[in-house]
């Protein structure tokens, strides 16, 4: 008897083709879309609904943590940005931050509800 005879005979082979391990792979890629992907995606989604709603004369606040007002809309997607009196910046409309502004106008002003 050689090697590869006993090999093939071996009893540690699994019972049912082995379809065991490819099974967990996908369930793993699955678990992972719900809990990691999907709801990251739809935080993004947020993100962008938000971004694009802002308007002229609201408070903001931006990723870098920059509090402002709004003073310009540009053509070319971005924000004029009234940091002082007459101080102003020019941001990326991506740049503002949902979260932080929505927790800025809630402590602000306890009674309007937050945008979501």
């Amino acid at each position: 008897m050689t090697i590869y005879t006993i090999m093939l005979q071996s009893p540690a082979a699994q019972p049912g083709g082995g379809f065991g391990f490819p099974l967990m792979m996908l369930g793993m890629v699955v678990v992972m879309y719900f809990f990691m992907i999907r709801p990251q995606a739809k935080r993004a989604k947020e993100q962008k609904k938000f971004a694009e709603s802002i308007t002229t004369g609201e408070q903001i606040i931006t990723t870098a943590g920059i509090h402002g007002r709004i003073a310009k809309d540009n053509e070319d997607g971005t924000l004029k940005l009234e940091v002082s009196n007459n101080n102003f910046i020019t941001i990326e409309r991506s740049a503002v931050s949902m979260e932080m502004t929505a927790a800025f106008r809630k402590k602000t002003n306890p009674t309007a509800v937050a945008t979501k």
